[in-house]
């Protein structure tokens, strides 16, 4: 009876160790991909995961609702890249919460805009009309530098552009009214404000037409969007990532005349 019981032990034990042993393997070859709302969760999976997908990855694509917990989820290995960021925003977060990760690359970037659906243009503004911004430290400078591009406000010189707030404001000749809420909302504020400055990856997911942007954001380096990994990964999935996008599949994809990536923004230099 005791070797029976010590028999049926064993073969459960040995049958949790192959068990153990398929689910490890899986998830050396699984990719799980953080990405937000709006075209990069589309431009992963059309033009890099078959790419990856020939390097033998199995790739997951994770919406995220926020801009904060795509790097959270990255740095505690919950996923394993993300593509949703600018290079100046993950290197602000990343500073800020000591977080070990990488921007292996540039993509391509859809620029942000300044929509109205009330006015079409700026000359139609009047005193205490609402603009709504990014509340994020690193979109709200962004949007008050779109404004002030646009000719609707002047910031103050002496103040530094990434870390701008509208207190920093010092001419605002149409008396707008600046309100910070949260990034993915600016879309849907454009019911009840008169402008809203909404960063590209939300514009296209909420269906706006960027060519219908009042004004549109010339992108420095700093504000192209970037694939994020754990830095202890650069040499390994990092190089895999690099190698799909100077592929012919990648570029394919891109530069199709009738996909929705043909109008962003092209980085003309890699990070790796």
């Amino acid at each position: 009876m005791l070797k029976k019981i010590i028999g049926v032990g064993l073969g459960i034990l040995f049958a949790a160790f192959a068990l153990t042993g398929c689910d490890n393997s899986k998830s050396e070859n699984t990719l799980i991909v953080g990405v937000a709302a709006g075209p990069y969760g589309d431009m992963f999976k059309q033009a890099i995961a078959p790419g990856l997908e020939k390097k033998g990855y199995k790739i997951e694509i994770r919406e995220f609702s926020d801009y904060v917990q795509p790097n959270i989820a990255l740095a505690n290995k919950e996923i394993d890249i993300n593509l949703f960021q600018h290079l100046s925003y993950l290197n602000n977060f990343k500073q800020a919460r000591n977080l070990d990760l990488t921007a292996i690359a540039f993509v391509p970037t859809a620029g942000a805009g300044i929509f109205s659906n009330k006015i079409t243009d700026f000359s139609q503004l009047k005193a205490g009309d609402q603009v709504t911004i990014s509340n994020d430290i690193t979109n709200e400078a962004r949007a008050l530098r779109i404004l002030q591009a646009a000719g609707l406000i002047k910031l103050n010189p002496t103040a530094k552009p990434s870390e701008v707030t509208p207190k920093d404001i010092i001419e605002n000749p149409y008396g707008l009214v600046i309100v910070p809420i949260e990034a993915p909302q600016t879309p849907r504020s454009l019911d009840s404000a008169v402008l809203s400055v909404v960063n590209g990856n939300y514009a296209i997911g909420a269906g706006l037409d960027l060519s219908k942007a009042l004004y549109t954001e010339v992108l420095d380096k700093d504000l192209k969007n970037v694939i994020a990994i754990r830095t202890e990964s650069v040499d390994t999935l990092g190089k895999d990532i690099v190698d799909v996008l100077k592929s012919d599949g990648f570029n394919h994809v891109i530069e199709d005349r009738n996909g929705i990536f043909y109008t962003f923004q092209k980085p003309d230099y890699q990070l790796y």
